[in-house]
């Protein structure tokens, strides 16, 4: 479990805050936003694959399914829970807004332990929370995208009379 935690977290981080800022920085906030919402749902996609295959459940996704109604102590873990015994709707939008979409998917799927594929709700799920966490995900994106430049072009024009 912790190699598969290290390495979503490392390909997250690699992901959004390098290829994504790029992407964004030089396509624009929606063409950029479009191409990477593609790109990110066919990985999450692969990675959905990849899980239901090896039968593993090297996220916690499937134990943290199966504990959902104990009790927490901190309070991040009362509000999570708190949200995710609200519904589906409710759990989808935070999930969404708080993980990419193949944690989301894996997580609301009916069942513990299966690794059965994607029926038509997984789908839906997939499909609602790609829209959700990426639409969410690009203002961010262009922010940090275009801060960053921002503030290199300040520094450099200060510093280093670049410009």
């Amino acid at each position: 479990m912790g190699i598969g935690l290290t390495t979503v977290h490392i390909t997250n981080r690699l992901w959004n805050y390098l290829l994504y800022l790029f992407v964004i920085w030089q396509l624009g906030v929606v063409f950029g936003g479009i191409i990477m919402t593609i790109l990110s749902m066919d990985l999450c996609l692969v990675m959905l694959y990849l899980y239901d295959w090896t039968k593993k459940d090297w996220l916690g996704i499937e134990t943290i399914k199966s504990v959902r109604e104990l009790s927490s102590e901190s309070w991040f873990g009362r509000i999570a829970s708190w949200i995710l015994k609200k519904g589906d709707p409710a759990a989808l939008v935070f999930l969404s807004l708080m993980f990419d979409t193949f944690i989301t998917t894996a997580y609301m799927r009916h069942g513990s332990r299966k690794y059965n594929g994607m029926n038509r709700r997984d789908w839906a799920t997939f499909l609602s929370s790609g829209l959700i966490s990426y639409l969410w995900w690009w203002l961010p994106a262009y922010a940090l995208a275009y801060g960053g430049v921002s503030i290199w072009d300040f520094l450099s024009e200060q510093f280093m009379g670049l410009r």
